[in-house]
This record gives C-alpha cells, structure tokens and sequence, in this order.
C-alpha cells in the first residue's frame, strides 16, 4: 500500500476559475482535462493499492493580472478541494494551489489553507506569469513555509516562450514540462533556495525529470561562471541533496536507476499522476515495480516511510 505525492484533482471550481481568466487547458499545454470525481478517484486507489492520495490542483496554474480576482479564484478552488478532503479523510489529504506571483495574496492564502482548511502543505508550479522558482522576488514567501517547514509538491507548466513548431512544442508533457521543472530547480540552486531555506521538503516531480543528467554539468558550469565572477559559488550536491523525488510517469527501466545513481534511497516518493496517466496504465507501471526484484529493499521506503518523514508535522494526527 502507498501513499500518492503526485495526484490531481479537478473540481468545478478549478474549471470555473480556468474559464473565467480564459485559459484553455488544450491551447495551453496541449492536452485536455481528464475527468475526474472522487469516486473515480477512490476506485482507482483501491485497484493500485493506494492508502492515501496527497492531492494536488493540476497545470495550467491559474493567474492573470489582477491579483484580487486571481486570489479570489484560489480561495474558492482551495475550498472545493477541502471539502472533497473533508468527506474522505482517511483517503485523501491536500496541497493548496496559492495566486503566485502576487506575494501578500499568496502568503495570506497559504495561511488560510493551512490554518482553516487543513492543507498539508502548497503546490507550486515552476513558473508563475513568467515568474520563476528561486526568483528572489519570491524570498518572502519562502520565509513563510520555512517557519513552517512546510512540505512543497513542485509541478511543471510550459513556458512562456517556446519553440512550437517541434514535436516537442505540441503537447507539454512530452518535453517542456521535465524542461521547466528541471529549469525552475536550476534557478532555486543557483539562487541556494534548499540552504537557505533548510526547513521547506521540495518534492520535484517525475523521478527528477532531467536533473540527474544537469547535476553535474551545471556543478562544472556554475563553478566556471563563479571562478569568473559572474555568479555566486553555489554548493550543488548540498542544495540537490535537500530535495525530494517522486516517481510519476515512467521511473522504469532508465529513469530510477539515474535517480538513484544521484539522489539517496530516503529521498524517493511514490506518485501516480492519476487522472492524466490513465488508471490501468499506472497499475501495470506499478505491479512491474512492485514485482522487479532489483526494487525490492526501496519499496517500503518509496511507498511510505519516506512520505511519513517528508510530511513530518504537517500529516495529522494518526491519518499517516
């Protein structure tokens, strides 16, 4: 049985919220909305050996540029997805969705989601309106969940600009989306995010997505640029080695194997990206690694306990 740091949930609330700003999923980032309800949900966890399901608002993140309107959307998402949490609390937790990159509206939604609806911690997208992750303009927002050591469950969206006339420009999932996150956690090390806010879990989706190829290039290219005084000295392995991993998406055969060959058995997490991987696909993905003896010793640590250390205070009481 495992928990699920990389779940979705779409309520009316977030649809209604993407419509009334005029983002269309499709034009966006190519690829629709699945359905969802808690049914749905419950069913699929049951049929994967699911205990509970961490849930997360999907891309495309809402904003525009009116700060009030964009904070009061996520008031009222956040609320449709505490009350879903409410009905099934021994299944489902959540992270709320914050209106990033408006500051003052994001820290007073975090402490409301957290304080009165029972988050769990915050889901942040790579980039809001162009405005990436490690960004200093967003330091004081990172204030606010270290206090808290607050858990992060990262998320991709495509980037503003990108070349669109490549397969790889059609639909985000199959490159932009492990280029943005890979982009927005370069940003956090170059800008030592991780160190100098030790106390915040960063969870990176898609068994890291490109960043156990980046480490070590961007250790010798930041070294570089710092020995020619264009950059700080960063520490790169000390910022990577205070992240957290899921595994969403395909960890097998390649992908786990160059995440464990940089990052520490106890910093890998289990996530199934259910409703946008179709059920019975994450299901075989799952029965295979559960059945590969090469996996065997990582498994209770990836389905459990390293979910358990990662929450730490912010799980309730006796739900995990």
């Amino acid at each position: 049985m495992a928990i699920d740091f990389h779940a979705h949930i779409i309520t009316p609330a977030y649809k209604r919220g993407l419509n009334s700003v005029g983002i269309d999923p499709i034009a966006a980032d190519g690829f629709p909305l699945p359905d969802w309800s808690e049914e749905k949900h419950l069913g699929f966890m049951r049929q994967a050996g699911i205990e509970r399901s961490i849930l997360s608002t999907p891309t495309p993140h809402i904003w525009c540029g009116d700060a009030r309107l964009t904070a009061k959307i996520h008031r009222e998402v956040n609320t449709s997805v505490s009350e879903v949490c409410k009905k099934h609390p021994d299944e489902f937790s959540f992270v709320a969705s914050v209106p990033l990159p408006f500051l003052d509206a994001a820290i007073g939604e975090y402490r409301f989601a957290k304080e009165t609806l029972e988050a769990v911690g915050v889901k942040l997208t790579t980039h809001a309106g162009g405005v990436y992750l490690g960004d200093p303009s967003l330091d004081d927002f990172m204030t606010e969940l270290n206090k808290d050591h607050a858990l992060v469950i990262l998320h991709p969206q495509r980037a503003a600009e990108y070349p669109k006339t490549p397969i790889t420009g059609t639909v985000a999932a199959i490159y932009e989306y492990p280029a943005d996150t890979t982009r927005a956690v370069l940003n956090m090390m170059a800008h030592k995010v991780m160190t100098r806010f030790p106390d915040i879990r960063f969870v990176v989706p898609h068994t890291g997505s490109f960043l156990p190829y980046m480490l070590q290039r961007f250790t010798g290219v930041s070294g570089i640029l710092a020995s020619m005084g264009m950059m700080e000295t960063v520490d790169v392995q000390r910022e990577f080695q205070n992240l957290y991993f899921d595994i969403a998406g395909d960890p097998e055969p390649v992908a786990l194997d160059m995440l464990l060959s940089v990052a520490g058995e106890e910093k890998i997490v289990y996530g199934s990206d259910f409703p946008h991987s179709p059920a019975n696909v994450i299901i075989a993905k799952k029965k295979h690694l559960d059945e590969n003896p090469k996996y065997q010793s990582l498994l209770r640590k990836v389905y459990g306990e390293n979910q358990r250390n990662c929450l730490g205070k912010n799980g309730k009481k006796g739900a995990l």
